[in-house]
């Protein structure tokens, strides 16, 4: 298969054309261009289209958090900051009292 449109690749995974532009511009599922510009999906995007719908569905996540995964392992300075964020808020008992400190020092 040399590659399908984007309106092709919407009707055969169910996704919808705005959709599958939004994933591109995430990064999760980016087809290759024809000469003139035009979205080809070839066999690989459709099996990422295919198995991404997979994962919705089994872990009823939304796309938005798996376009934020991808993200977070492309991005190191922003992995580094939530991992950050996490270590300083493991206890919550502890970040609500250091949030009543500060409101009280204000």
């Amino acid at each position: 298969m040399d590659g399908i449109t984007v309106s092709e690749a919407a009707g055969r995974t169910g996704w919808s054309a705005r959709m599958l532009r939004y994933l591109e511009r995430t990064g999760l599922v980016v087809p290759r261009r024809s000469g003139s510009g035009y979205r080809l999906y070839g066999l690989r995007e459709l099996n990422q289209l295919r198995s991404l719908a997979e994962l919705r569905q089994r872990f009823r996540v939304e796309i938005a958090d798996v376009a934020f995964a991808a993200r977070l392992r492309r991005e190191p300075a922003l992995r580094a900051a939530v991992e950050t964020w996490f270590a300083a808020n493991e206890d919550p008992l502890e970040w609500e009292q250091r949030k009543h400190e500060r409101l009280l020092a204000a």
